[in-house]
């Protein structure tokens, strides 16, 4: 059987970032497996600009930000297969792990892996789980579908448009059918805020005159062959439609952008620890999993707004995978639940953190810990805590879950939590007034 040091699943921004960084760390065996024809991952059919201002300090399009890392792969001469599928991950007796794949060359092969780091990004919501009316007609499609159809097929996906959902898939498409010469009725978002950045707000709506109906949803589909038509419907603060405040719109084509699901069935076939909230696996401050040698990052681990962010943390995947295999094997013990292990805890407020666990065997001099709100907030002040010991508080204007927010922890934050309250304790991030 053909064993390799480090595998990563997923030739997207995450995981040729995190391929560079392990390389760059010394690790020399890497091999990337990517299903797509080609590296790259979404950003080659995202080709508005925007991406790699905090990577590169320059405004890219996203195939000139994902060339930029293919050309990182290249240099460091990184094997990777595309066309090829990940059928299964397994953890093998002697603590490595055993990969099945599949492509045309080779067929079905199983090969071992001292560290395998998930970078499978992220799918989009399907119709089917929505639950809207009507009938099943052609001229339904996910955002990213149509996004593809447009930006890398050539073809004209509608004329008359309505977007259900403010993910900012949703709004890019809206501008997008625009130039491309469709009318954007509007776009209807079921929450009462927008799950957008706000710059994608003012740069794909307001500057098209396309209205963003809050706390709206798709009421009934028109049409059988083609959509026709479609309601949409104002709802109340538990998401029931308000009978008679429903206006209906006349289109042939009907877009849905109504959030990202981590991909996870190979994750979750491993025997990965899947957080709730999230929808990705839990992880420790060196984005190891509950599986020991299995580090997580980028779309995966949770739906990022940048991608700048994704290539940030997979990089620090990449360095923590070489380490990993430096040292050798660390046996087979879960390491979420060793005893020094320290929990990061919120209130609710605050929806999640990335990563959830603290190792003080592995935490260095600083971590970046990502996260988002449960709503819109304002004036409000973000907090930090070690044990029952406020730490520092950062006050915040606006706070929205569509744009992650970040803290920095020190080193010295966990020696405050050991002096306060030792082991047991958790650092708690919290908003308060």
């Amino acid at each position: 059987m053909d064993k390799r040091n480090v595998v990563i699943i997923g030739g997207g921004p995450a995981g040729m970032a995190a391929a560079a960084a392990a390389y760059d760390a010394g690790e020399r065996d890497i091999l990337i497996i990517e299903r797509d024809r080609c590296l790259g991952g979404i950003l080659n059919q995202c080709i508005h600009n925007g991406f790699g201002l905090h990577t590169f300090k320059e405004e890219l399009t996203g195939p000139e930000y994902a060339a930029r890392y293919e050309q990182m792969v290249t240099e460091r001469d990184i094997e990777y297969k595309l066309d090829t599928i990940v059928l299964d991950v397994s953890p093998d007796a002697d603590g490595s792990k055993l990969i099945t794949y599949m492509n045309d060359a080779e067929g079905c092969r199983v090969i071992s892996a001292s560290a395998v780091i998930l970078a499978m990004g992220c799918r989009e919501r399907p119709r089917g789980a929505l639950s809207i009316p009507g009938t099943r007609p052609a001229g339904v499609y996910t955002a990213g579908t149509a996004q593809r159809l447009v930006n890398i097929e050539g073809k004209c996906v509608g004329r008359r448009v309505v977007i259900l959902g403010s993910g900012d898939i949703g709004l890019i498409m809206a501008r997008r059918m625009t130039l491309q010469g469709a009318k954007v009725y509007a776009v209807a978002e079921l929450m009462p805020y927008s799950g957008g950045l706000q710059r994608n707000i003012r740069q794909c709506l307001d500057d098209f005159d396309i209205p963003l109906m809050l706390s709206h949803t798709v009421s009934k589909i028109y049409g059988k062959g083609r959509v026709e038509g479609v309601d949409i419907s104002e709802v109340d603060e538990n998401r029931n439609i308000i009978p008679d405040r429903t206006v209906h719109f006349d289109c042939d084509t009907l877009l849905l952008s109504c959030g990202l699901l981590p991909e996870n069935e190979l994750s979750r076939g491993a025997g990965v620890r899947i957080n709730g909230v999230t929808g990705g696996p839990d992880v420790k401050d060196n984005l190891e999993t509950s599986l020991p040698g299995v580090f997580a990052c980028g779309n995966v681990l949770h739906v990022h707004d940048l991608v700048d962010y994704v290539s940030q943390e997979a990089a620090r995947a990449g360095k923590m995978a070489a380490e990993y295999v430096a040292e050798g094997e660390r046996g087979s013990t879960d390491p979420l639940t060793k005893e020094c292990i320290v929990p990061i805890t919120v209130d609710g407020k605050v929806r999640y953190t990335v990563p959830q666990y603290i190792d003080p065997d592995t935490m260095e001099n600083t971590l970046t810990v990502r996260m988002r709100v449960a709503n819109n907030f304002r004036n409000k002040k973000l907090c930090i805590y070690a044990g029952d010991k406020k730490l520092r508080e950062m006050k915040k204007d606006i706070l929205k879950p569509g744009e992650m927010e970040q803290v920095v922890l020190l080193r010295k934050d966990i020696d405050e939590l050991s002096a306060s309250g030792g082991a047991n304790s958790s650092i708690r991030i919290c908003l308060e007034d």
